[in-house]
Formats: C-alpha cells, structure tokens, sequence
C-alpha cells in the first residue's frame, strides 16, 4: 500500500519490525485522501480511526463558544499522528474538529483493528508509548509556556521547534495556536525582522 513504508520506517525508528510483522500490519491499514477543506473528525463525532499522516497537513481546533473564534489545539504534517485520543480510545463523541489545510494523505486504522495488531504485534505496544510520552511532553510544555512565557518568547519557540509547520501554516493559524491576535503576531515579527 501507498504509504505504508513510510510507516514503517517511522516505527523502525523506534522498535524493529520483522519482515512478517510489515507484511501484517498491510492488513490493518487503509488509504484515505483528504481535499483541502476536508474534514477528518468533526465536533460530536466518534473517532474511529486512528491516523498517520503521509503527507499533507491538518490543524485540529474548537470553536470558542463565547467568542465564536476558532481555536487551535495542534497542526499535525507528514509523519506524524492526528486523532482525538480520549474519542478513539473511549469510542465517545469528539469535542473538537481536525481539518485539512492541504491536500492530505493518510493511513488510517480503526479501533477494534488497533486493538487486533496490537495483540497480534506486541512490539507496536512499545512505539505506540513513545509516541503518546512525546505527545504528552509537547502538551506538556505547551501549557507551562502558555502560562509563564511571553507571547514573542511562545512564538521564537515555536519557530525553533517547528520550522516544518512555521513554513506550512499561514500566520493567522500560528497566531491562534498562539493565543494571540494575527495583529499582535505582525507586531512581533516586525520586531524581530522575520519574513
């Protein structure tokens, strides 16, 4: 499947993989492509899959139900994961929407398949924590600098740790991601002399 090696070699980063587990984990995945504009999960919606992404970009947000703004939780792009844990995990409704920003390919997997590969590749147990410790790190640091780091200080961070994303996303969506007006976000990059 298009896609899987990519995958693949993402786990093998971390665990290795038999040749007979590859070929397993062929018959857990499906292909789905997203136009932009595209949802993946909205509001009030069960996450049912689980989602890598091959290439493209998605942004999952809520809408600020007192000030009618979108407010972004995370940007996810190649290679990396985008779903609704507690959704996926619990099978309950979402409380946010992931959307695409690009034309977005994906390997998606469903819960109970999730479940399947796991028992049938113990090691993926493993990746899987890896992925949810460094996920949980990022959320981590996110809210400690949300509370005690300046809004020029977040934004210098955020440009260092995610280049990738910064030259992807449209400033307006950093700024939100932010917590911050795109005004406010011009202001700073005029100050520090960034295109």
């Amino acid at each position: 499947m298009s896609g899987l090696q990519n995958l693949i070699d993402a786990i093998s980063k971390h665990i290795k993989l038999t040749k007979e587990d590859q070929v397993l984990m062929d018959t857990f995945w499906s292909k789905k492509i997203l136009e932009k504009g595209d949802y993946l999960l909205r509001n009030g919606e069960v996450c049912r899959t689980d989602n890598y992404i091959v290439s493209g970009t998605l942004k999952a947000f809520y809408i600020n139900a007192d000030t009618g703004n979108e407010e972004i939780l995370y940007f996810a792009i190649d290679d990396w994961w985008a779903t609704d844990m507690e959704s996926f995990r619990k099978q309950r409704p979402s409380i946010y929407n992931i959307q695409a920003l690009e034309k977005t390919e994906l390997l998606q997997i469903s819960y109970h398949s999730f479940q399947k590969m796991l028992e049938q590749i113990p090691s993926l147990e493993r990746y899987f924590r890896i992925i949810l410790e460094s996920y949980l790190g990022a959320l981590q640091k996110r809210i400690i600098y949300n509370h005690i780091y300046t809004a020029e200080y977040r934004y210098l961070d955020f440009l260092q740790t995610y280049p990738k994303i910064a030259a992807k996303i449209p400033q307006y969506l950093i700024a939100s991601y932010l917590g911050i007006s795109p005004e406010f976000l011009s202001r700073i990059r005029k100050k520090n002399k960034i295109r």
